[in-house]
């Protein structure tokens, strides 16, 4: 049995969510500032893991290590008990992070001046990546009504139509946590194999699901054996493992596989660092009952939050069907974005993430992260309500006067 509601120090650990916020917000001290904004969880792993690395240090030579089939076949057993989705290992490819999978299939199948589209708001590497690398962004604006996402498969078709060599997709969808259902999946996946472009699909929320909701594996649709695809998965996220940055790429095309694995070497890119693997492999074998009570605790949490935050006069906000990210919607409220940011960090001392960091589409939302214990949720609901309670006191002196 986990304890989720373990409040741990966390500051002065090298942790970017606790201790780089004064650089992140531009601010003199954070010290008394909460942080629900960068996507880790403030969880210690899952047992099984932290003994796995512990082992590998205790056996105390770290040497040059490779990624073991055991390690491949943990990774196959999961996706195949937990999704449906069955992986030829042969396939499954390495990597240091979901953020290093996308700039390496940006630099490996597009060149200066290529297009490369995704749906917006979304996360904000899908789009500063491909800018670095001097490639055109082309955005499709999902259609938003009530805090519910849909696709405007008109204007997806005309993007691609237009000549997207790669499209970057994200399901489940961060930010707004929509899980994609099969059927848009499929009319994207139709729409990329009429017009040859590329789908790059991160699925690295695919296991942090609420009630009631299923994720789709892109390669599982019928037809995706027709569609040029490349998958990006990763424990990170499900187990709170970002810091061994570790991702895999599932990729059943042969002639996209070997063109990343001649990639990987001209990079000198290895495999997973010794502790990389051992982590992967002890999550993906013993992490299920884990993950079943964070969330089961996550889904408390975002009860909690979306009851809580829809009492307050001008905000509104859905309950993600994945993530253990909300998307707070407060045009209601009129403030500017610079304004409700400076009430939450300043009045409210609490740091969430602006909507516009996630593109133009994002304006007038906020991102929180409610992956922490339940105190610490509450903590930060009554800041959240403290910001605006003193704006609003804020605004009736000054029409009184």
């Amino acid at each position: 049995m986990s304890n989720f509601d373990l409040v741990l120090q966390r500051r002065n650990t090298r942790s970017l969510k606790w201790d780089m916020m004064e650089r992140i917000y531009n601010i003199e001290d954070a010290s008394d500032i909460l942080p629900m904004w960068v996507a880790d969880m403030d969880f210690k792993a899952p047992p099984k893991v932290l003994d796995a690395i512990q082992e590998r240090i205790e056996q105390g030579v770290l040497g040059y290590s490779y990624v073991c089939e055991g390690c491949k076949q943990s990774i196959v057993s999961w996706f195949e008990t937990r999704h449906k989705w069955i992986i030829d290992s042969s396939t499954i490819l390495f990597h240091h992070g979901v953020i290093p999978i996308i700039a390496t299939v940006i630099e490996t199948f597009t060149k200066p001046g290529d297009q490369v589209g995704m749906m917006t708001p979304v996360y904000p590497p899908f789009f500063n990546l491909p800018t670095n690398q001097k490639r055109q962004i082309t955005q499709v604006t999902l259609y938003e009504e009530d805090g519910k996402y849909t696709i405007d498969y008109e204007m997806l078709e005309q993007t691609f139509k237009d000549g997207v060599k790669l499209f970057i997709l994200c399901n489940p969808h961060n930010p707004g946590g929509i899980v994609w259902t099969k059927e848009d999946l499929q009319r994207i996946v139709d729409l990329a194999i009429q017009y040859n472009v590329l789908i790059l699909s991160d699925e690295i929320h695919a296991d942090i699901l609420m009630k009631g909701h299923a994720y789709t594996p892109l390669l599982t649709l019928p037809n995706a054996s027709k569609a040029k695809i490349i998958t990006a998965i990763a424990p990170t996220k499900t187990f709170n493992l970002a810091g061994i940055q570790a991702a895999m790429m599932v990729v059943p095309n042969d002639h996209l596989r070997t063109t990343l694995e001649q990639n990987a070497m001209a990079h000198g890119h290895t495999e997973l660092n010794v502790f990389a693997s051992a982590a992967v492999q002890a999550a993906y074998t013993y992490g299920a009952p884990w993950l079943d009570e964070l969330l089961q605790y996550i889904e408390i949490n975002m009860d909690y939050c979306t009851q809580e935050l829809n009492t307050i006069p001008g905000i509104r906000v859905r309950k993600p069907g994945g993530t253990y990210l909300l998307w707070i919607d407060y045009r209601g409220t009129g403030l500017t974005e610079e304004k409700i940011m400076n009430q939450l960090l300043h009045t409210g001392k609490l740091a969430l993430e602006p909507g516009t960091k996630y593109g133009e589409a994002g304006r007038g939302f906020l991102r929180m992260n409610v992956a922490c214990p339940f105190k610490m949720v509450q903590e930060g609901i009554e800041r959240f309500k403290y910001a605006l309670q003193t704006v609003e006191h804020e605004a009736i002196v000054s029409q009184s006067q």
